[in-house]
């Protein structure tokens, strides 16, 4: 599988020759093609692979850079190659030299994957990928044709040359999204950082050795910022294309620095890795960076490299963080929503039987347990997938806030005794039996789940240093931690099962409960509203009112059960569960609000000039004597709407905040956001509020606890800037 470069090209070109000519003996279909779907050229290439150009925009707006992608796709069993593809193998060659209006093509490297054969190692792609591009136009919001000659070579068992001719025009006019938008989104994702803070590591020393029979080892010293490493590998490119095998990687004893051993390759001296130096990528799990370093011939740095806390985190340990942070999340305010279910649910087991209070109580314990359980599930599933995941994310989909909203109104509409939950067959007759009575387990399950589904939106103490390590980590310990966080939140529950006694002491129920029960209705009737309001975010006010009107005629469908003699009281049960049904799927027939990376530069109430979201210009901000403070929020996050109100734009740190020495970044979460997501990543995070502080005296930033104070803010700020103009009370 290895050819000389020399015979390498003439066997491409007489490829690429005899192609021209069958194209046109055939006619002129090969360089003209039909783009049905805006934003996407046709397919072109061999049997084994084919590629493509999609556009992440329908049109060329009046950007400066151009988003798009090069997409291969390959039969099972075939790969492509990396652009250092091993021991074997050559890498996609793009011809752009047919374009009009382009001043540039920037192509970029997704992360590769190891493959290994007879001894031969090579790196590259199989299934599918897309390659990034960065497109300049030479007269910005004119329209554009890039046009591209792809050399590649395809292997299996044999390995096959490959040419594609792709070719992709983008009109004039508003940018709206493509279909192939999210799609480079995501390998842009996992194209390695250039930026350490950006990447969360940093390659602190590189070393060479002389080793018997002429041979060098490079051994590499990496630091990881935030989350500790959990399976680091590198790629390594030396002078002159030579390839290295995987390396060998000894861990500290907390996970946060690691050493990569590697030897040359043969004929590859020590002189020539000083001279010109190895291009490194390190990788591990979702965050990647790639370095040019210039080794040092010395000892490998064991000792400095490995020393780390004497005290290791284990699994244990996390756990352990986890109960606490699910047990502290029953206090936060993403959870007080759901207050007047918890409230009535405790109210009506007054005066029960132990056995019934008992029983309640554990169907709301393993209706939380379960519910994280699930979310465990989803977790593992969406990251096998290799998707980005996150604590709370279900909220940025909308049909799941859809489904929240009719949820919300069903549990309004039992609150007001529209209706009454019922269990099937025996288990309502054991129910009744025990004096479950109106407040059946199921609608304590229910409860205890939805307590759940409102909890996740926002992090707490303790929590995100649980789900960091859980969400990037493996199955089992997903399964663990997710566990641990779910008997913390239902910890009070249990104890009160424990000692059901406890409930006794409060007041028997009564005729006061109906004027509880209307204004706890209410409650839930607002907390329906708010999520309407995140989901206008997504789908636009209109499309949200819309659905908001569905669920509300299904309560007042229900509400006729309640009119003597109506007929439609008959039916009220089927008609209403179709109109919140069609509720929940409506937003899958409505035009999403095309996301902007990050958010858009704006000035809030309180003065503060919010600039976009843009971590790879952080470093030079830094670097120019800024301090720049980022606050990764979304409207559905309840916890990131008090630290705005009560922190950020109050006071001195909304005085500070405004100084011409203090950048603002402002990153809104609300909706799906590869760039976001890399970053809490890249910090050991995976849910939100997320706040940091970068300055010249902190460039790898100063993160912040999750419930903010003007203390926590004010010390960050002093740290990252000894000079910070901020006052020290208020």
């Amino acid at each position: 599988m290895q050819f000389s470069n020399a015979i390498q090209s003439r066997f491409l070109k007489a490829f690429h020759a005899g192609i021209v000519a069958v194209t046109l003996l055939i006619g002129s279909a090969g360089s003209s093609y039909a783009q049905e779907n805006p934003g996407e050229s046709a397919w072109d290439g061999n049997e084994y692979a084919s590629a493509r150009l999609i556009s992440a925009t329908t049109a060329v707006g009046q950007d400066e850079a151009l988003r798009l992608g090069l997409q291969f796709r390959m039969q099972p069993g075939w790969k492509i190659y990396w652009r250092s593809p091993g021991d074997a193998g050559l890498p996609p060659v793009a011809d752009w030299t047919g374009s009009d209006n382009v001043e540039a093509v920037s192509m970029q490297w997704p992360v590769p994957k190891r493959f290994e054969i007879f001894d031969i190692g090579t790196l590259g792609y199989e299934d599918a990928v897309v390659f990034p591009l960065t497109v300049t136009p030479i007269h910005s919001g004119a329209p554009i044709q890039l046009n591209g000659e792809i050399d590649f070579l395809v292997c299996a068992e044999i390995c096959i040359p490959g040419h594609a001719s792709v070719a992709l025009d983008l009109p004039t006019g508003k940018p709206d999204l493509a279909s192939g938008a999210h799609l480079i989104d995501q390998y842009r994702a996992t194209v390695p950082a250039t930026d350490t803070a950006l990447a969360g590591m940093t390659v602190t020393h590189a070393s060479l050795q002389h080793r018997p029979q002429d041979q060098v080892e490079l051994g590499i010293t990496v630091t990881a910022q935030g989350a500790p490493f959990t399976q680091p590998d590198a790629f390594i490119e030396g002078p002159g294309g030579a390839y290295f095998d995987a390396p060998k990687v000894s861990l500290s004893d907390d996970k946060m620095s690691a050493v990569l051993r590697v030897t040359a390759p043969p004929r590859m001296t020590l002189t020539s890795l000083q001279e010109e130096g190895v291009t490194v990528t390190v990788v591990d799990g979702p965050r990647a960076l790639e370095s040019h370093i210039t080794p040092i011939q010395d000892a490998l740095p064991l000792d400095s490299a490995m020393a780390g806390p004497t005290d290791q985190i284990t699994l244990w340990t996390i756990l352990g963080i986890a109960l606490l942070g699910g047990l502290i999340l029953n206090l936060m305010p993403c959870v007080l929503p759901v207050l007047s279910l918890k409230l009535m649910s405790v109210l009506a087991k007054s005066g029960k039987s132990a056995a019934s209070i008992r029983a309640g109580f554990l169907a709301s314990s393993a209706g939380i347990i379960v519910s994280f359980l699930l979310l465990a599930g989803a977790a593992i599933g969406v990251k096998q997938a290799g998707l980005s995941v996150g604590w709370g994310i279900q909220f940025q989909q909308p049909v799941f806030l859809a489904l929240m909203v009719a949820l919300i109104t069903l549990f309004a509409c039992n609150l007001l005794g529209l209706f009454e939950f019922r269990l099937p067959g025996r288990l309502g007759d054991r129910a009744a039996a025990m004096g479950a009575g109106r407040d059946s387990l199921f609608h304590d399950f229910l409860t205890g789940a939805f307590a759940t589904l409102l909890a996740t939106p926002c992090s707490a103490p303790f929590l995100g240093t649980a789900v960091g390590f859980a969400l990037g980590a493996g199955p089992l310990e997903i399964l663990a931690v997710f566990l641990a966080l779910g008997l913390g939140l239902a910890l009070p529950y249990l104890m009160v099962a424990m000692v059901p006694d406890l409930v006794r002491f409060l007041p028997r129920p009564g005729r006061w409960m109906l004027a509880l029960k209307g204004v706890l209705a209410l409650a839930l009737a607002g907390t329906a509203a708010w999520l309407l309001t995140v989901l206008s975010a997504t789908i636009g006010t209109e499309n949200a009112l819309a659905v908001g009107a569905l669920a509300l005629l299904a309560a007042l469908v229900l509400g006729t059960r309640k009119l003597a003699g109506s007929r439609l009281a008959r039916a009220a049960w089927p008609v209403s569960a179709v109109l919140a049904l069609a509720a929940v799927l409506a937003p899958l027939t409505m035009t999403p609000h095309s996301p902007t990376a990050g958010g858009q530069s704006h000035a809030d109430a309180s003065g503060i000039q919010w600039q976009q979201f843009d971590p790879g210009a952080i470093s030079n901000l830094v670097a120019g004597g800024k301090t720049v403070f980022v606050d990764v929020t979304a409207d559905w996050c309840v916890t990131c709407q008090w630290n705005k109100k009560t922190v950020v734009e109050v006071g001195s740190v909304a005085d500070w905040l405004s100084g011409p020495d203090v950048i603002a970044m402002k990153a809104d979460w609300t909706q799906p956001d590869p760039v976001i997501s890399d970053f809490l990543a890249q910090h050991g995070r995976y849910g939100i509020p997320f706040n940091i502080v970068y300055g010249p005296a902190a460039p790898q930033g100063i993160a912040l606890p999750e419930l903010l104070t003007a203390n926590a803010v004010k010390s960050a700020a002093v740290q990252a800037d000894p000079q910070a103009r901020i006052a020290t009370s208020d």
